[in-house]
């Protein structure tokens, strides 16, 4: 008993199991941080989808081939498709691409198996892994970057990586000379058990870039032939779909598809391959077989990692319309249709991604808000229900969007995020909370409307006119703010401070005008309560447009006090001084 603990527990088993946590840690510790690092090219990357095949191929090959794992992309293409920001047939091309990124890393391990002269030996990962631990540590406690913390993040998950997987072929390498662990491979050059073997390990650990890693430290260490890790590697490709079908519960039926056709791709490649290659092996028995029976190497996995790959790429990629027709036969569409996620958690992995979901989300509420204040303008002077209704319904809309993205974004501040992205988020929740507020004024002002109809009661033509100017100004600055918003011009969105000015002035002038009207007798006081009303809630909305403008600008030059910035404008800004006189002679009262 103690001569089995001490040879194959201590010697074998522990740091077996010890090497693969290193290793799979390792390697989602630097996925993570690449994912971070890389935040703003995903966007790039997204950003040029198309409808193209090969667009969307090199799009999914290019993010998978940065954050290292085909079962994330897939996975991030699913939220995309539930959030409604991709399409079924991008999302094919994508997923096709992430299948060929993936082996990237297989090409990276296997650099460790590098044999040869001093200088050649030097490129293999295990000689200057120690270098890039002495460096990320340093990166990571002595830097206060998180960009520079990320990239010593990244060099650390790569360190423990290869000392996993060092660590795995040692412990394994007693393990190849015992005749009954040699016979155990021998078993896996069955196609089908091989394939089943490979898909099995890999949806246990839910990565076919770790799996292949664990093959190719298998091979180091143990007699594992060519004839075995070729059926391996097949299956691998069908367990990775596990993450993406788990993904999939839950989501909108185009979702469901996309992970579907990542499943059947897999299936078809690699029941496809798996036929030829039997057939091959069988037909030309005598010239393969000793080839076959080679001992693997890390470099020779990857090689057939790549060649698998390509060739499911090369044989479907042609025909990824009969793929999409084929996910939708089976599952079909419903009778009746199903709402869009507008936010879908799964997207908070890729936090530069879940922030441009986030900030299409807070445009289309801003639109909404931008809307209801217009219209709301035009029902002082023209009242109707179908606007009344329009108005309200906003509301209730952008009360949804407030909602929603104030949880989201609240959510993905508990990950990991840079700083960067942790000051859009930031923007993002300050500018939300304004485009609700601007809503909610609305239905204020129509409720003013409103309480004039149904009381029978009307401004003097004094208070009329007056109110015309105001109602101009509101309307400028409103546009003023959606220009700079949506162009990011911070010219436009200088000129909305100065204008704000003018309405709080106005605002002032016609309460002081309405008092003496009313010691006149010219006004009644059941008037003069909605007048005031009225002149509150669009002096509001000009303050609330202010706080985006201003937050536009401070986002703009990376600060966040955003009444320090005003007070420094107001006190500091010659253009500021050259616009007030501007709108003082534009929106000058009778």
């Amino acid at each position: 008993m103690e001569a089995f603990l001490n040879d194959y527990l201590i010697k074998m088993i522990l740091p077996l199991i010890g090497g693969l946590c290193l290793f799979l840690f390792g390697m989602n510790t630097m996925g993570e941080s690449l994912e971070r690092r890389a935040g703003g090219a995903l966007r790039s990357l997204l950003g040029k989808l198309t409808t193209n095949k090969f667009a969307g191929f090199l799009t999914g090959l290019g993010v998978t081939a940065v954050i290292q794992s085909s079962s994330a992309t897939t996975v991030m293409v699913v939220g995309f498709v539930n959030s409604g920001i991709m399409t079924l047939k991008q999302a094919i091309n994508v997923i096709m691409g992430a299948n060929v990124g993936t082996t990237v890393t297989a090409w990276i391990l296997s650099m460790a198996g590098i044999e040869g002269s001093v200088w050649l030996n030097l490129l293999k990962p295990t000689s200057f892994t120690p270098v890039l631990a002495v460096i990320g540590i340093i990166m990571c406690m002595f830097t206060k970057d998180s960009k520079k913390k990320d990239t010593g993040t990244i060099l650390l998950g790569f360190a423990t990586l290869m000392f996993g997987m060092d660590m795995m072929s040692g412990a394994m390498k007693p393990l190849g000379e015992m005749e009954w662990f040699q016979n155990l491979f021998i078993m896996f050059e069955n196609p089908i058990l091989g394939l089943l073997a490979g898909a099995i390990l890999t949806a246990i650990i839910q990565s076919s870039s770790a799996s292949v890693g664990i093959l190719q430290a298998l091979a180091q260490s143990t007699g594992l032939s060519f004839g075995a890790a070729i059926p391996i590697i097949m299956g691998q490709n069908i367990g990775t779909c596990i993450t993406a079908i788990l993904s999939s519960a839950g989501t909108t039926k185009n979702a469901k598809r996309a992970a579907l056709v990542h499943l059947s791709f897999n299936v078809i490649g690699a029941v496809s391959l798996l036929v030829v290659f039997t057939v091959v092996k069988t037909v030309f028995a005598s010239t393969l077989s000793p080839l076959l029976a080679t001992n693997a190497s890390a470099f020779g996995i990857a090689i057939a990692h790549s060649a698998f790959n390509i060739l499911c790429v090369l044989i479907l990629l042609p025909i990824s319309s009969l793929l999409e027709k084929l996910a939708i036969k089976l599952i079909p569409d419903a009778k009746t249709p199903e709402a869009v996620s507008e936010l879908d958690e799964r997207l908070l992995a890729t936090p530069a991604l879940a922030l441009e979901r986030c900030h299409v989300l807070t445009m289309e509420m801003a639109e909404t808000s931008s809307n209801s204040i217009l219209l709301s303008l035009d029902s002082l002077d023209n009242y109707n229900e179908d606007t009344a209704k329009r108005i309200r319904e906003a509301e209730d809309l952008t009360d949804h969007y407030e909602d929603i993205l104030s949880t989201y974004l609240v959510k993905l501040g508990g990950h990991s995020i840079g700083e960067a992205e942790s000051a859009e988020a930031t923007e993002l929740l300050k500018l939300i909370g304004d485009f609700e507020r601007i809503a909610d004024h609305s239905v204020n002002v129509l409720e003013s409307a409103e309480e004039l109809r149904e009381k029978g009661l009307q401004f003097s033509k004094n208070a009329q006119n007056e109110l015309t100017v105001l109602k101009q100004a509101v309307r400028e600055i409103v546009d003023l703010t959606m220009s700079a918003l949506t162009t990011g011009d911070l010219a436009i969105a200088a000129k909305v401070e100065p204008l704000e000015q003018i309405i709080d002035d106005l605002k002032e002038e016609l309460r002081t005008r309405h008092i003496v009207r009313l010691s006149q007798g010219n006004c009644s006081i059941e008037v003069g309560f909605v007048w005031s009303d009225l002149l509150t809630n669009l002096e509001r909305v000009s303050d609330h447009c202010s706080n985006i403008s201003a937050c536009i600008i401070d986002t703009a030059h990376n600060n966040l006090n955003l009444h320090e910035s005003t007070r420094t404008v107001h006190q500091n800004d010659t253009f500021y001084a050259e616009q007030l006189e501007e709108y003082k002679k534009q929106y000058q009262l009778a």
